[in-house]
């Protein structure tokens, strides 16, 4: 595998060239390596191993990847989340900054004609990738997501900014029985996170993973007006670790949940895709021509793609690190400008290093 890795004192992250994919993401504190993302289980099996049909970024899914546009590529060709995620990425820029690491990855193929740049920042001590992507030129618009994974091996809490509401789309990801399973009513719409609907009748509780729930789920998170970044917060059980992932929500209103646990029985997912949760921020609607339309996420004030245009760039950004964090329960995070303070249930309060700059959630989109 092409693989670019960058490194600074307790953290290091891995480029998968090939798609755009982070490979691998590694932070040391306490004295262990915390493993934030995932990897799919097929990744580097045999190609002739696989559908022939399968998108390059399913063959190689790992970590987190910049999908522009999110899910179908239906008005300008591309496979499933775009070429972002699906082709070749070149070494633009690689080398030590003051108090850290600083990359910059191009995107050979252009998308709606604009040239895509990805940036990764990586600072002494801070348990955090931040990054950034950088759209100059082109024309039309364009939704994006991002489309970080992380993986549990005994479940785990979720915890949320505040969010206006939870929707899931008109039908299901796996409606055919003999192919997979979902769980959630589809369509639905609530407000409070632990009473979404189930297709069986009654409700359950999306701030909890449950092993046992083997599924295939997506649903929709609308930021709610709060001022403040937005975030989410994975407290994974058996890896006894927070896995946070942080955005500017005037850039990336929505947040996409997938729901990925055991959901799939066809090829390559067979039932072994397990544990699985998707914490994808994004301007979108699902497909790209859904998003340029007259959606329900624009009936509702939230922006779905960025406009495009010759002499103009656009660029958005997002964070994504992981702490110890032993707690049954997950916390809230409130950010400072030097650090950010993860606040437990119980009253205990972590601080750890961050760039509250970097987000600035002031600035427009």
């Amino acid at each position: 595998m092409d693989t670019v890795t960058i490194g600074a004192k307790s953290i290091s992250v891995s480029l998968d060239l090939a798609v755009g994919h982070i490979a691998a993401m590694d932070i040391e504190a306490d004295g262990r390596v915390l493993k934030p993302l995932h990897r799919a289980p097929w990744v580097g099996s045999p190609r002739e191993t696989l559908p022939a049909n399968l998108p390059e970024g399913t063959v190689r899914l790992s970590g987190d990847f910049l999908c522009a546009p999110f899910s179908a590529s239906d008005v300008e060709a591309a496979p499933l989340h775009g070429w972002p995620a699906n082709s070749a990425w070149d070494v633009v820029e690689n080398g030590a900054i003051a108090g850290g690491w600083r990359a910059v990855f191009r995107l050979r193929r252009k998308v709606m004609g604009a040239t895509i740049d990805k940036v990764f920042t990586l600072r002494d001590g801070h348990p955090f990738l931040y990054q950034e992507h950088i759209f100059s030129g082109g024309s039309g618009a364009i939704s994006v997501a991002h489309h970080p994974m992380t993986v549990m091996k005994g479940g785990g809490r979720l915890a949320f900014s505040p969010k206006r509401m939870a929707v899931t789309p008109p039908t299901p990801p796996e409606p055919d029985p003999a192919r997979g399973r979902s769980m959630l009513a589809y369509p639905a719409r609530v407000a409070d996170l632990s009473r979404f609907p189930l297709a069986a009748g009654g409700t359950t509780d999306l701030t909890d993973y449950r092993m046992e729930d083997r599924r295939e789920d997506f649903i929709t998170l609308v930021e709610a007006d709060h001022g403040g970044p937005g975030w989410a917060a994975i407290a994974r059980r058996a890896e006894q670790d927070l896995v946070m992932v942080l955005k500017n929500p005037a850039e990336l209103p929505v947040t996409m949940l997938w729901f990925s646990n055991g959901g799939r029985d066809y090829a390559p997912w067979s039932g072994r895709h397990i544990g699985v949760l998707g914490v994808e921020d994004g301007r979108t609607a699902v497909g790209h021509a859904a998003s340029l339309g007259d959606n329900w996420l624009k009936q509702e004030g939230v922006a779905t793609a960025f406009a495009l245009a010759e002499g103009r760039s656009v660029s958005f950004r997002h964070v994504i690190g992981g702490v110890p964090f032993a707690e049954a329960e997950p916390p809230s995070i409130e950010a400072a400008p030097d650090r950010l303070r993860v606040l437990a249930p119980n009253g205990a309060a972590k601080e750890v290093p961050f760039d509250g700059d970097f987000l600035r959630v002031g600035r427009s989109a």
